[in-house]
């Protein structure tokens, strides 16, 4: 069975994310988690105008969330009626990162889904905040779905690596479960002005064959200084569905993710990307 944590500020872009999920997880046995975490909504709300009200504030907003979280599982249960799924709502005082980390731990959660943006963010950025924050912090994989984004039949999925890192084994299985359900094919592309690899990069490439060994597989090398643009122009030319990348210190989502600001991310996705975060976890 697989553990989704589904993060919601119930937002346009997070219900979409939830909606994309149970479609897109629709053949696999899923317990999800509904998580809504409340700490910064109550912190910015209207009416905590003086210590007096911190109580009253507090509870206001604590009930409202539980509320929305009920409203929103039942109409999962509606619109997906999937008998291999089952469900669990957390309402919770606390960020969101804070949480998230909490219950990937406590509840060895395989994935956490969410959109790309939330209420508060502004559209001419490719991640929100929130996302960004997720993405950066929380040590489990995430698969990021686009605003009004809705094709959940992923068929061509790309894996840019510099093979310099040893994968977790948990995680590229995981790619391998998603990618046999759909039939997907696996391009795993090498951006490099050199075609050569060394030892380890060999054995890395060896490591990624034999754990997605129950997929179709390619494996490219493309000759680029500009990792970005390289990924951005394959995407379009082979009408990648899903965009996969490990995101660790030196990886290619981490040069890209993490300049100095998140306004100079320079990949304007328009796919949902899946970025396995390659950390030590207490299951893995």
């Amino acid at each position: 069975m697989l553990s989704i944590l589904l993060p919601t500020d119930f937002s346009k872009n997070s219900i979409n994310a939830i909606t994309y999920a149970l479609e897109f997880f629709k053949y696999q046995k899923v317990k999800f988690y509904l998580m809504n975490a409340y700490r910064n909504e109550f912190y910015d709300h209207d009416d905590l105008v003086s210590r007096e009200v911190f109580d009253d504030v507090l509870n206001k907003v604590r009930k409202e969330s539980q509320n929305n979280l009920e409203n929103l599982l039942h109409q999962i249960k509606q619109i997906a009626p999937n008998p291999r799924f089952s469900f669990q709502i957390i309402s919770a005082y606390n960020t969101l990162v804070e949480e998230a980390n909490t219950i990937a731990d406590e509840q060895k959660i395989d994935m956490i889904v969410m959109g790309t943006k939330g209420k508060s963010n502004e559209r001419n950025i490719v991640f929100g905040s929130h996302t960004f924050q997720v993405l950066k912090y929380v040590q489990c994989p995430v698969l990021v779905i686009p605003s009004n984004y809705t094709n959940t039949q992923p068929k061509h999925i790309l894996f840019p690596t510099n093979y310099l890192i040893p994968y977790k084994r948990r995680e590229l299985k995981l790619l391998s479960v998603l990618a046999k359900s759909y039939r997907s094919i696996i391009d795993v592309l090498y951006i490099s002005t050199s075609n050569k690899l060394s030892i380890r990069q060999e054995d890395n490439q060896k490591f990624i064959k034999e754990t997605l060994a129950d997929n179709q597989v390619n494996f490219y090398i493309k000759s680029s200084k500009n990792i970005a643009k390289a990924i951005t122009s394959y995407i379009k030319e082979k009408d990648i569905d899903i965009l996969t990348m490990v995101n660790t210190q030196h990886s290619f989502l981490e040069d890209m993710l993490f300049p100095s600001t998140i306004d100079k991310v320079s990949l304007g996705l328009e796919i949902p990307l899946l970025a396995m975060q390659n950390t030590s976890r207490n299951s893995s």
